[in-house]
């Protein structure tokens, strides 16, 4: 049985494609299968990523450990049941095909509300929520008071992860284990980052999930992306000698994976 990870944050800019590529192609580094799903059917920018690393390999004849991407397959409309939704078929049709041969499914939701979205949330095993450091992208987990000290109330997406957990109960599946993202935090002690730390915390507590460090702000992720590489391929490709910057970003994938305590799995690099 494939363990279904779900990278999702309902606003765009959060750096859940950067995540989802880097987290699969890890777990693909330390010889796990990993399929792919990218359910933003418009822009696809983790199939891209994927899709970039491919052309990549056969051009340079190099041998990279890679995720295997999947498009959802194409459903007939007269074969639905009455009242059935087509992306609900088609995601499920997806994962039913992909989980006998995988370790890991990794999904990437798109930076909106979507149906595939809610049901991709559903079948979460791991739940990554990459966030950046700001109230303004806390907003879409909890409202806060006007001197960002006091929780309100959970908002728009928490109240879906929750509908997820309660399908997942009812489906008498186990509860999904749900990683809060701290993406692009500075380097210096600042009030915003002091005041979102203890804002998250405090929520955290609330309504149930960890909280984990991600990437911080690195131009290296802007340049991997054309072509399909991570921050792990860098020697492969003949970069001897990684600078600071690269190697503190190796660390924080390392503190990542560490953090999201997905079974099986031994952070070796």
């Amino acid at each position: 049985m494939a363990h279904i990870v779900v990278v999702g944050n309902e606003k765009g800019g959060a750096g859940k494609s950067t995540v989802s590529m880097h987290v699969a192609t890890a777990l693909a580094r330390m010889g796990h299968q990993i399929s792919a799903l990218d359910l933003d059917l418009r822009q696809k920018t983790f199939g891209r990523y994927i899709d970039n690393r491919q052309k990549f390999i056969e051009k340079s004849g190099l041998d990279l450990p890679s995720p295997h991407y999947h498009d959802l397959p194409e459903v007939d409309q007269s074969s639905l049941n009455p009242g059935e939704n087509v992306y609900d078929r088609r995601l499920s049709e997806a994962v039913a095909q992909l989980e006998p041969g995988s370790d890991f499914i990794v999904i990437d939701c798109p930076g909106s509300h979507t149906r595939l979205s809610q049901v991709a949330h559903s079948l979460a095993d791991t739940l990554i929520t990459p966030l950046n450091d700001s109230f303004v992208d806390f907003d879409l987990l909890a409202h806060v008071d006007a001197n960002a000290t006091k929780v309100l109330k959970p908002s728009v997406y928490s109240e879906m992860v929750w509908n997820a957990r309660q399908l997942r109960a009812q489906a008498g599946l186990k509860p999904i284990d749900w990683i809060v993202v701290r993406n692009r935090m500075g380097a210096q002690q600042m009030v915003n980052k002091q005041k979102m730390g203890a804002a998250l915390e405090n929520l955290a507590k609330r309504i149930g999930f960890r909280i984990a460090p991600g990437f911080n702000e690195r131009v290296i992720f802007r340049e991997l992306f054309p072509r399909g590489l991570t921050l792990l391929d860098l020697k492969d490709v003949g970069v001897k000698q990684l600078n600071i910057s690269n190697v503190a970003a190796r660390q924080e994938l390392r503190d990542l994976l560490k953090a999201l305590k997905l079974p099986g799995v031994e952070v070796t690099f």
